[in-house]
Formats: C-alpha cells, structure tokens, sequence
C-alpha cells in the first residue's frame, strides 16, 4: 500500500509542477497560423525553403515571408492568403524545372556499370559513366524525387518534364548530383547569361543574343512554330528584323559545316517571324507584376527598343526617348527599304509599345532632355543607348567639296526629307556594309556607273559576302586595292578621285593585311558624287551639354566608360550600351547589350546591387569545338527565293524572301541539335563494345 501512496505523491507533485510551469512558459499561438496553414496545399514539399506548410505560414505571419511564398499554390493561393490578411494580392512568376543537358543515349559513355540505381551513387564513381561533365547519368532519381508526377524518363535517356505537373519546388534540383536541372521562369530566362558550366550548343555560344537556337529549330522542325518564335523573343525582341539583316554569327560555329554547309539559321527566324506577321496577331508575352519603378531609355535604336522590351516584361515602366522622327535608329535610317522594309520594322516596334512601353520622338538627350530632369520627373535609371550617327571622313585634299557625302548621311535622306545627292557617275568608297548599302541604292536611284572603291582585296572586306554578291550581280564595280588620293574638283564641285594601286603587306592590328601604295600607279576616276564609307562612331556632344554626364569619363575611343560587367557607369542609376560604349557594331551585338542592360537595372533597382555572372561564357567552351562528325550524311541546304535581278533594278522591293513552310521543315531537320559533345547522328554507332564495370579493379583497368 505504501508504494502506491508514494507513486501517487509522485504523481501529483509532478502534475502541479507542471501546471506551474504550462501557466509561466505559456505561449500563445497566432490562430492565423492555422487559418494561413489550411489555406496553403499541405504538399510539405519543401519548395518555400521552410520545413513544411506550419513553418511556411507561421513565416507568412511573422512576416518573414509573402503571401506567394508557396510554389505549389500559384497565384490562387497566393492571393488567398495575401486576401486573408489584408495585404495586396502578389502575381506569382511561376517556375518549372528545367534540364540542362542535351544529350542522353547520345552521350559518348565510359562505361556501363551493372548495380547502381541512384545517380548520386554513380556520380561517387569516377564521376558517372557519361563522357561529358554536364551529362546526365540517366538514373531517373530526379523522378523518384518528384512528388507530383512532373518527371519522367523519356526514349533518348533525359528526364522529360511535364511543365502542367510541375509545381517548381526544386526537388529535383536538390536531387541531382550534377546540377544539371534548374528552376526558370520567363523572369530566370531574360535575366539569365551564358556560362561555362553550360551545356551550349557552338551556334548559341557564337549567338550574341544567346538564343537558344538549338531549341527554337527543334521546335520548327515538330511544326510547334509559335513555341519557336517564343523562344526566340526570350532573347531578341525583333526577330524578322533579324532575320534579315543579321549576318549570321552563329552560322560561322554551326556543326554541320564541317560535313556540307550551316544551317540557314536565319531563314528559319525568319519564317517564324513571318508566320506572326501574317497573322496579323500577335503572340503573348508574359509581363511581370508592375514593380513601381520607371526607367529612362536614351535612344530608340536596336540596344534601346531591345533594352525597353525586357525591361518591361519585367515589370518596370519604361519610357523611350528618341531624337529622330520614328524610332528605329539605324534600322530605319541606315538600311535601305530592299533590304529591310520599314513596314517589318514597324510591326515589331508597334509590339514593343503595345506591351505599355511609352515612346517620345523628336527629343535630343543633352538639348532640351538633360539627367537631372529626369530624376526630378520620377526616372530611377537612365539606360543610355545612342547609335554610331557620326561617319568617320576622309582628310584627303578636296574631301569638303560638293558632292562628297557621308555614307550615313546619304542613306538617311531617303527617310527624311532632305534632297538626295543623284549623280551619274558615283564612286562609293568603303567595303562594309553602308559601303555596299549606299552603292546599290545608289544604282537604284538610276545611275549609270556605281564603283566601290576599297583598298584592301575582296578577302579582307568587312561586309557580308552574301551582299558583296548581290552587288556584282547588280552591276556594281567594285576596285579592289585602290586608295583614295584627292578628290578632283572642277566649277567647284567633284568632277573624280584620284586612286593609287595598293598592294597587300604584314597584318595590321585587325590581323588583316595593311594596304601599301604602289608608287606612280595613280589614276583618276570618274565620278560626280562621291560617298565616303570609312567607318562610323557614335556622337558624345550630349556628354558635354549635361552638366551632370559631364562627370563621366569617356574612353579612348570617344566612347562613355562603364563596367563590362553591369554596363553601370560612375553614376550608379545611369548604365549604358550598344555602340556608344563598344562603337560601331551588329545590330544583334546592340540587341544583346540592350537584354544585358536590361539585366543590371532590374536588379540594381530591385536589389540594390547587380549580382555578378559566375563563369560567365566569353568565348567558346574549348572542349565543344569539334574537328570532324562521325555518322553524318550530307544534305543539301535551302536556299531563299530571291527577285530576278531585271525586276529588282530601279525600285526598293525587297530582294530576298522568305522560305516556305516545307522548305522550313526540310532545312530544320539539317539541325543536329548539338550539347557539348553530343549531336544527332545520321548513322547510329555500335556501342556494345563499352567495358561493363563491376569493381573498382575493373573501373582502373579501362
């Protein structure tokens, strides 16, 4: 009996301690936890960065973290739970996962290994049988990790992702030993820069853009072409632009060549691009929330058109201010209507302003527009993007006389309304592309002899060999290796130029060889207009009317001085881009700065600071430029259809077309689809001759 006397004793004097100690460390529970708790899925998945939907709410409440801090709600549960506490609903920017290797059963293997099941396991030895340190092992633990059935493994060894399913809890990238899957969202994929540790196509690594070529030609190729065309706008807002005018950069890295010729890359944009034209309907984009935030552009060429698109959609106003009568920069003042016509440039200008992107013509930064109006008008940054307007002249004897123009100057009075210079006899001299532009328009306005007067050989002209060809097709001379003199003047105006034979010596800087006169080869040449297309640089006037831009440095090359890496000058709200900070460029180097601008602003005004890119891809990844294609069977590339020269000579039609739907699918399949190592092969090859590794012994032995 004592016994239990005693245990009850026990008992009851623990109970009143503990009644003692529940009255003294009391807490009482926020009942919003709860209420916050059911309004959230109860997936505990672990996407919000907290352990499970209590702690994710009981951060919500707290304040710790926003309504939308659930991936597996979207935007319903956000704005459930934002509404449930009085605060402003919050848009959501979804994120799906995202693999980022290429290769699958395509990949060169080490080795096969009979046991494993888990790619973390096999990444423990030597790596995983793949060849490629961005491959996937191809075990399927990123499906075995998803709790919502967004993964499967697909027929070519890759994870395949249902982006329907796919809640954007980053399970699968906590899974994945090689970090080969990531989170994007339209935000991720505007912000997001090339890098090493990719796994990126040779055509995309030489994009300037970045475009994700590889994938938009995949998608032609499964007929999906408004997925194309999107996938291109993710890093080139003007893409039937490009399609004509861009001279290809990725083409010079295609795989295909070193079997028979490069994919007709740009015909391919094109076409896309042309689908929505036609359509007369444009494809959606997505915009982000509105953040508040206003941003300034300073030039409506290429670099400022594409720095407002992303700006915009990601979430910020902007307003674009131009100098000019239209917006377009060089697009619409410096290339002739056969080439690009303005009603194409229009269209895709119009998109840019139908996405609430505001627009002021007619207004000159430095004049009546200066910085500090600006920020007193609201703008917290001013991305600076003026083009390269200045031509470069001769200083030879006669240079100012009348009929000598600029090459820029000449083709922007066919948009102006100032009088064009018309001649008979018209030498341009130049071998890029204004060069080329001004002397076939020049043979178009009716005169009877245009030469291009250049002083190096044909190899080394800087323009585009396709539009070298179509000039000697319209009848233009073109002088290789002559140097201009003087020009000759008679009655006060130009009546020749006087040229000197050239000979090729040692490379110059450029790498290419330096003209040297031949003494007493000099003759004169005909002429009466005379269009000098030497080079261009951008205009810094402006610098010095602005009492505030004053303070930033120009370069040695009249060019404003910012960081490389953020486009950010000494004026931590003014950034800069396209030719005015690298001079004279393509106009997809202008859109590229414009996307990469875009980038650095966002976060400056988002965040504060500009994070930096990690092993950001400056040039070729080494171990992607192969030397020759195993199993590839030629084929024949697609060529554009083209106005038969009697019937493009005296008027501005456009010259080249674009290809037509079959001849698109046919030109899509050329596209290997390149990872690093990997690409389509033609002619499978015999594996079975891979080691199969069962012990370590085995393992060194191979």
């Amino acid at each position: 009996m004592l016994p239990v006397i005693v245990l009850a004793g026990i008992g009851g004097i623990a109970a009143l301690i503990l009644g003692i100690a529940a009255r003294i460390f009391y807490v009482e529970e926020d009942p919003r936890i709860k209420d916050v708790t059911n309004l959230l899925p109860g997936a505990n998945c672990g996407g919000c960065g907290f352990a499970g939907c209590s702690a994710c709410a009981e951060a919500i409440v707290a304040g710790e973290a926003q309504p939308n801090a659930c991936v597996v709600g979207g935007t319903e549960v956000a704005n459930a739970v934002a509404y449930y506490l009085g605060m402003e609903a919050i848009e959501t920017n979804p994120q799906v996962a995202n693999p980022g290797c290429r290769g699958g059963n395509r990949a060169t293997k080490k080795y096969d290994y009979i046991g494993f099941d888990d790619c973390r396991a096999a990444m423990l030895y030597y790596h995983g049988p793949t060849q490629c340190e961005r491959g996937c092992i191809g075990l399927g633990t990123c499906v075995k990790s998803c709790r919502f059935g967004a993964i499967e493994m697909g027929t070519e060894g890759l994870p395949v992702f249902n982006p329907e399913r796919c809640v954007g809890c980053g399970e699968c990238v906590r899974a994945c030993p090689k970090g080969i899957i990531g989170l994007i969202s339209s935000t991720t994929k505007i912000l997001h820069w090339n890098q090493y540790t990719e796994c990126l196509a040779p055509c995309q690594q030489k994009c300037p853009a970045q475009i994700d070529i590889r994938k938009y030609v995949q998608y032609i190729k499964e007929g999906r072409f408004k997925d194309a065309l999107l996938t291109i706008k993710e890093h080139n807002p003007l893409p039937s632009v490009c399609g004509r005018v861009c001279p290809e950069p990725c083409a010079l890295a295609c795989r295909r060549q070193i079997s028979d010729e490069p994919v007709a890359i740009n015909y391919l944009k094109r076409f896309v691009a042309d689908q929505e034209y036609l359509s007369g309907t444009r494809y959606e984009v997505p915009i982000a929330a509105d953040t508040g935030k206003q941003v300034a552009v300073i030039g409506g060429g290429p670099s400022g058109l594409s720095a407002a698109y992303y700006l915009r959609r990601l979430g910020h106003a902007v307003t674009i201010f131009e100098k000019m009568p239209k917006l377009g920069g060089m697009l619409r003042y410096g290339i002739p209507e056969y080439r690009l016509p303005k009603k194409i440039l229009d269209w895709e200008i119009q998109g840019i302003l139908e996405m609430g992107v505001q627009a002021k013509t007619g207004v000159e930064f430095g004049e009546s527009l200066k910085l500090e109006l600006l920020k007193t008008e609201g703008f917290d940054a001013v991305y600076v993007a003026v083009g390269a307007w200045d031509d470069q002249r001769l200083t030879i004897e006669g240079h100012d006389a009348e009929g000598v123009i600029s090459g820029i100057k000449y083709l922007e009075r066919f948009h102006t309304d100032e009088e064009v210079d018309k001649g008979e006899y018209i030498i341009v001299i130049g071998g890029g592309n204004t060069a080329i532009d001004a002397a076939r328009t020049a043979q178009r306005m009716g005169a009877k002899e245009v030469s291009i007067v250049y002083r190096r050989s044909r190899n080394e002209m800087p323009a585009n060999p396709a539009e070298i060809i179509a000039a000697e097709e319209e009848g233009i001379n073109l002088r290789y290796l002559y140097g201009p003199q003087r020009v000759v003047i008679e009655n006060g105006r130009v009546a020749g130029l006087e040229v000197i034979k050239m000979e090729l010596g040692e490379p110059d800087p450029s790498g290419r060889r330096r003209p040297v006169p031949v003494e007493g080869s000099e003759q004169i040449l005909k002429c009466d207009v005379i269009i000098e297309a030497v080079g261009q640089k951008p205009n810094m006037e402006f610098m010095k009317n602005d009492s505030h831009l004053k303070s930033i440095p120009l370069t040695r090359w009249n060019t404003i001085e910012a960081s490389e890496d953020t486009l950010q000058t000494d004026i931590p709200y003014v950034f800069t881009g396209g030719d005015c900070f690298t001079g004279p460029a393509l106009a997809i180097d202008a859109i590229a700065a414009g996307r990469f601008a875009a980038r650095s602003i966002h976060y400056y005004l988002s965040e504060g600071k500009i994070p930096p890119i990690e092993e950001r891809a400056r040039d070729f990844i080494p171990e992607s430029l192969l030397s020759e294609l195993q199993g590839i069977k030629s084929k024949t590339r697609v060529h554009e259809p083209v106005v038969p020269l009697e019937e493009r000579l005296g008027n501005f039609k456009e010259v080249e077309g674009t290809i037509a739907e079959e001849d698109a699918l046919y030109e899509s399949s050329r596209c290997l689809n390149c990872g690093i190592y990997c690409y389509n092969k033609d002619i499978v090859e015999d594996e079975n001759s891979l080691p199969v590794l069962q012990s370590e012994g085995d393992a060194l032995a191979s």
